[in-house]
């Protein structure tokens, strides 16, 4: 029987002597419905939104009416909506909470070896007010396939403001995938750690879209990728980075493009590549106003077989040191087809290593 009929109910048969007329009575599945959890900005608020999810079925949207405070990680059940009831709805950590995260997929917190089931959130701001959580964690931590993250504001995660993780909470690994995301349209400031974390220790988060995301004043990275096979990374303004701008590991067919990439202290962008499928780091802006990064862009090297990649169309201006385009293979191949690249103000525009192949292209 067909899964999706499931929810029919039995056919009602009437019988004549002459004729048999079956007439089906479907049973439709009820409506999706609008849960609020309305906060009063006190202690009772995390419980009071946790009441509102546990209570709601699949496919129900859990609207947050803050302003919220913050006492415990909210578990973000699976195949929900949660939102705020304006785009300016505020969660605030509570001071002395140090929490872990404070939203979280059911996964994590539940440390089962399964991804989540599909979230989206959205319209939200989350305070996680690192000045009063001294051992705090992330603001926000991922661990569910086809799952959007769109249109938030995070400040002051003592971690990182966003961690899309293969791990959950108490180090479970996943045993299947987690993929075909989206992060789009964040805002990520004041993070002690990265601004966007994608933890990966096995190869179960793949093939995500990360786009139109602002990420300023990160401890470490702006977007770090420990796994960046099939993502997209597009169109993100990085500024004010205590380490790299993006810093992606594991490329295949991978694209870092159209991003903007300025004041970062180790790269503007550093990548490892896999070998097989290509990749490409195109259109993107990597400046020095005020930094001390000494390579803009680098492919640091090759993890197995033979890279390949195209770094074509990038603008590079530094500040008058440092070197514009590092291509090196490690112990493996390593081919580039590198054109219309524009470097200015470094020492050395282009440093290529022994035994990588360097193009044009056709």
């Amino acid at each position: 029987m067909n899964t999706r009929l499931r929810a029919l109910a039995l056919p009602v048969v009437t019988v004549t002597a002459a004729v048999a007329v079956v007439t089906l009575t479907v049973g439709q599945p009820a409506a999706a419905a609008k849960v609020t959890a309305a906060c009063t900005n006190s202690a009772s608020d995390a419980a009071t939104i946790q009441s509102a999810i546990n209570g709601s079925s699949t496919g129900d949207e859990i609207v947050i009416d803050g302003p919220c405070l913050i006492t415990q990680t909210i578990k973000l059940i699976g195949n929900r909506g949660y939102r705020g009831d304006s785009a300016a709805t505020l969660l605030t950590e509570a001071a002395g909470t140090n929490l872990a995260a404070v939203l979280a997929s059911d996964s994590w917190v539940d440390n089962t070896p399964g991804t989540g089931e599909a979230i989206t959130l959205k319209d939200l701001v989350i305070d996680a007010n690192k000045s009063a959580n001294p051992t705090g964690g992330d603001a926000v931590v991922i661990r569910s396939w086809l799952t959007t993250v769109e249109n938030i504001k995070i400040w002051d995660a003592k971690a990182n403001g966003i961690r899309i993780t293969n791990t959950s909470k108490n180090g479970t690994t996943l045993t299947n995938s987690q993929v075909n995301g989206t992060v789009r349209n964040v805002f990520v400031t004041g993070s002690g750690g990265n601004g966007i974390y994608v933890q990966d220790s096995g190869n179960a988060i793949t093939d995500w879209n990360l786009t139109d995301n602002w990420v300023a004043d990160s401890g470490g990275d702006a977007l770090r990728l420990e796994n960046s096979a099939g993502w997209t990374v597009e169109r993100n303004h990085v500024y004010g980075v205590g380490s790299s701008g993006i810093s992606a590991d594991r490329l295949f067919a991978t694209s870092i493009v159209d991003n903007y990439i300025e004041d970062f202290t180790v790269n503007g962008i550093g990548v490892t590549v896999q070998g097989d499928a290509a990749s490409t780091l195109s259109g993107n802006k990597i400046f020095h106003f005020s930094g001390t990064g000494t390579t803009y862009l680098a492919i640091k090297q090759v993890n197995y077989g033979t890279g390949q990649i195209a770094v074509t169309g990038n603008t590079i201006r530094g500040a008058g040191t440092g070197v514009g385009l590092s291509y090196q293979r490690g112990a493996n191949a390593l081919t580039v087809t590198s054109t219309g690249n524009s470097v200015t103000g470094v020492t050395t525009p282009l440093a290529s290593g022994t035994g990588v192949s360097v193009g044009a292209g056709i």
